[in-house]
């Protein structure tokens, strides 16, 4: 009878210590304060990303981990950083990697956003430092087989609303925004040359947020090029000022008189690149411009787009109603 007594209680501890290992992997844990972010990184297998979990706090023990993949072996578990906040099981970790529930935050660009503008959002949404991503965008070697004379990314940056871990560096933020500006043109104009074509997009983005107003000053600049008329164009005047490090918020006299050959003031002809990133109606409406007599524009008084006018008497007395209405005219 001893022997079956023995028998019994180990069954009754083994019992037990399976019960226990069940509810182990069901009861709640957290060693972390707040808000903890891990990076589980491709590659390091199912014992690394066990070990990271520990050593986070998310999980007590590593064998939790590892005993949960082997009761699910077909199971991919998908590496990328996650966020953890409120206590959790081993098997609630476990199902949310397997289900490759990864953090991510968005990070919008807006329409007409230049390398600085995207360098200071990046900075301030923790993407990266902004001189960090300068130096990334400053590197056109991305964008070379499509656009051999680029300068920098200036022009193919697309922008857009992107998914974006802490992880992500700055580098690679512009390959995800290059590979989109990619797709866009693909859909847009795949045989046509982009420079000149981005180049002109960029200026027509910068000069007017009215969809309407686009094609319009498309065509403005296009029958100046043709004419071989200076575009006069105002936001080259501050793109070569942001270029020089001496842009203060006002276009100055000694901005429109500067000889840096983004100035259309003192340039003839497009600038040698794109002054922003253009969105796809900007880019649309470079490559098909309004068929107009138009040679200038001046914003309306009180805002709500622009005066167009086919002649100087006509653009002179709409600058003349412009600064009247600003109080520069009296």
């Amino acid at each position: 009878m001893k022997w079956l007594r023995r028998f019994l209680l180990l069954v009754v501890v083994g019992v037990v210590a399976l019960a226990g290992v069940y509810l182990s992997l069901k009861w709640p844990y957290r060693a972390f304060h707040g808000q903890t972010f891990l990076r589980l990184e491709r590659g390091v297998g199912t014992a690394g990303m066990a070990r990271a979990l520990q050593e986070a706090g998310v999980i007590r023990y590593q064998w939790q981990f590892l005993l949960l993949r082997a009761m699910d072996p077909s199971v991919t578990l998908v590496a990328g950083e996650y966020a953890f906040t409120n206590p959790a099981s081993a098997r609630d970790v476990f199902s949310r990697i397997a289900h490759g529930d990864v953090y991510f935050f968005e990070f919008n660009v807006p329409e007409g956003s230049n390398i600085f503008d995207i360098a200071r959002l990046a900075e301030a949404a923790g993407v990266a430092p902004a001189q960090e991503f300068l130096t990334a965008a400053e590197n056109p070697a991305m964008i070379k087989d499509l656009d051999p004379a680029a300068r920098t990314l200036e022009g193919y940056l697309f922008p857009a609303t992107y998914r974006l871990s802490h992880s992500t560096s700055a580098v690679e933020l512009c390959q995800m925004m290059t590979a989109q500006f990619r797709r866009r043109w693909n859909t847009l104009a795949p045989d046509t040359d982009p420079h000149r074509t981005v180049t002109l997009a960029s200026l027509v983005e910068k000069e007017t947020g009215v969809a309407d107003e686009r094609p319009l000053i498309a065509g403005v600049f296009a029958n100046r090029l043709r004419l071989g008329m200076a575009l006069d164009c105002d936001p080259t005047t501050i793109y070569a000022a942001l270029l020089d490090a001496r842009y203060q918020g006002t276009i100055h006299r000694s901005d429109l008189a500067s000889h840096n050959p983004y100035n259309t003031y003192q340039n003839p002809g497009l600038p040698p690149g794109p002054i922003a990133n253009p969105g796809a109606a900007a880019i649309a409406a470079a490559l098909q411009p309004a068929e107009t007599d138009y040679l200038y524009f001046v914003a309306k008084p009180g805002g709500g787009g622009h005066q167009f006018s086919s002649n100087l008497a006509a653009h002179d007395e709409a600058v003349r109603a412009y600064r009247h209405a600003k109080g520069k005219g009296r």
